[in-house]
């Protein structure tokens, strides 16, 4: 993912709770990818997915506070703030930007170790094993 910007928009999945259960295979995790995904934001994640996108250089973030998910519309902007400073154990925001052009922010949980975080900043575990 080169050019991270401190407010980066896209098109997330929105999942409830453990999104991914039964999808252990890396074939659930590619799909998001190559459908254009760069994250997945959920209440929470089957644990073996999660490894997964984050293997595939994907985002998987859970909502600080469950009931963060209910602000979420369609038609939303996403942008996710502080990946220029991504870091294990500190949360990331979302920003949201209505249709009506009304916004909301939140915090987002992650998991990634450094490791992690360098599979995402390459683009995916077999790209950071290449460099």
């Amino acid at each position: 993912s080169s050019g991270i910007n401190a407010e980066w928009p896209l098109r997330p999945g929105v999942g409830d709770e453990n999104y991914g259960e039964g999808s252990s295979r890396e074939h659930a995790a590619l799909e998001p990818r190559h459908l254009g995904g760069k994250a997945i934001i959920v209440r929470s994640f089957a644990r073996i997915h999660e490894t997964n996108l984050k293997k595939q250089g994907m985002l998987p973030l859970t909502f600080a506070d469950h009931a963060d998910y209910d602000k979420v519309q369609p038609g939303d902007k996403v942008s996710i703030l502080g990946l220029t400073s991504f870091a294990p154990g500190v949360p990331l925001t979302c920003k949201l930007t209505h249709p009506d052009g009304s916004t909301d922010e939140f915090s987002l949980n992650h998991t990634f170790n450094d490791n992690q975080i360098g599979w995402f900043k390459a683009g995916s575990a077999l790209n950071a094993m290449a460099q």
